[in-house]
């Protein structure tokens, strides 16, 4: 083990959780949705590109951080890739590339390309493998499914965004097919668990936010698989997404009441996905309404989401999220 780093930080790393890279999905969310909103909403175009220069510098951080982990406490690694809840966190790494290539499509294509490409590589072995442990392995009760499980499988429906800009039309139907039937699979799975089994954990509250990305996200995608065309299936998906935001924002004095944990960046690339879609929808309709949400869910989304960015880093100074669970 190297010994240039000093002991107190050592042990921080040994205990660095790859939910950070849900950290990364967050911010670049908000980012893809101040891009679009320069184009849509006429906002100014150089607060997506201090977001992004922020995305490279957070995504830097976070993956040598947990590079650093994974080469000097493989235990560590294991121990959390082993885990029924924590696993599921894993792809937020590929979908985290995968979204980086969206954002970097139109300042760096080619770059955009090879992102893709790894991303979309990385994030089927992974759906693979998960799929396979939740069929073949023992170990996995009903406790243990949790929204969170929606990130490994309904991943897939992010491949399209960017794939279809470089040209994988078929493909990019292969991992929309993937996501959109699985969603409803899992769907029905979590909403069992959630109505007639134990509540979820307060740790894992915010994962509740995880049911807004399958439809917001699908309908992003399926806008970009169908040419831009507005259909009966895109509406369905987009307002089945603005459904479950006034559902969870009814439920507001609960979440408050939470304390922090770095599953509340779950509240982020859902809110984000939604707010994208908001606009998206906004500028194939024209429609006033649609103006108006695209523009609170702007306000609220970069809220949350610096709320977040400070809270992270006021935990991340006092130690307080290299805790051993």
């Amino acid at each position: 083990m190297s010994t240039d780093i000093p002991d107190s930080r050592r042990a921080r790393l040994e205990h660095f959780p790859v939910a950070f890279f849900a950290m990364i999905m967050g911010t670049t969310g908000l980012t893809l949705v101040w891009q679009k909103a320069t184009h849509v909403l006429q906002m100014p175009a150089f607060i997506s590109q201090l977001l992004l220069a922020l995305v490279a510098v957070l995504f830097v951080s976070v993956i040598s951080a947990y590079g650093y982990k994974f080469i000097n406490f493989r235990q560590a690694v294991n121990a959390e890739f082993n885990h029924p809840i924590k696993i599921s966190f894993f792809p937020a790494f590929s979908i985290a590339l995968l979204l980086l290539s969206v954002a970097t499509l139109e300042i760096a294509p080619n770059l955009s390309h090879l992102i893709w490409l790894l991303g979309a590589t990385v994030h089927l072995m992974l759906t693979l493998y998960v799929i396979s442990q939740w069929i073949f392995h023992p170990k996995y009760q009903i406790q243990h499914s949790t929204p969170a499980w929606f990130i490994p499988v309904v991943g897939n429906i992010v491949v399209p965004i960017a794939g279809v800009e470089h040209g994988y039309i078929e493909l990019s139907w292969f991992f929309f097919a993937i996501g959109l039937i699985y969603w409803l699979v899992l769907k029905t799975l979590i909403f069992n668990r959630m109505l007639f089994h134990d509540p979820l954990p307060e740790k894992l509250l915010p994962t509740l936010f995880i049911l807004i990305a399958p439809p917001a996200v699908g309908f992003l995608a399926y806008m970009k698989l169908n040419g831009g065309e507005l259909d009966t299936l895109a509406r369905v998906l987009f307002y089945a997404a603005i459904f479950l935001v006034l559902l969870l924002a009814t439920q507001i004095n609960r979440f408050r009441q939470i304390q922090f944990y770095m599953s509340w960046w779950a509240y982020s690339f859902p809110l984000a996905a939604a707010t994208l879609a908001a606009q998206v929808m906004y500028s194939k309709t024209g429609h006033g309404g649609l103006q108006l949400l695209s523009y609170l869910l702007l306000a609220l989304c970069t809220a949350i989401i610096s709320l977040l960015l400070y809270r992270t880093a006021k935990a991340v100074l006092s130690g307080k999220l290299f805790q051993p669970d």
